[in-house]
């Protein structure tokens, strides 16, 4: 996705449209679990957003269990192989 790809005009936010090509990617194993996801910078530049909308994407993948966040070093992906096997 690039930034051409981002819909201001839709209803769905912009951090949770950046999300959602996150979630793709990570679904994908690219980056593989425990792989460390673009930077806030990263996005900043790659979709041509705001830093707050890039932080907000990627707290929203940390709320729903994709990442987890080691400050000062960056967001890594979760393994949720064993998620909902109960």
């Amino acid at each position: 996705m690039a930034e051409s790809e981002i819909d201001h005009e839709s209803a769905t936010p912009v951090y949770r449209q950046i999300a959602a090509y996150l979630i793709a990617d990570i679904e994908r194993g690219v980056p593989a679990v425990g792989r460390r996801i673009p930077s806030e910078s990263a996005l900043v530049q790659r979709f041509g957003v705001a830093r707050e909308t890039a932080r907000n994407a990627v707290a929203y993948l940390r709320d729903k269990g994709y990442v987890h966040t080691v400050p000062q070093r960056g967001s890594f992906v979760v393994d949720r192989s064993g998620e909902g096997s109960d």
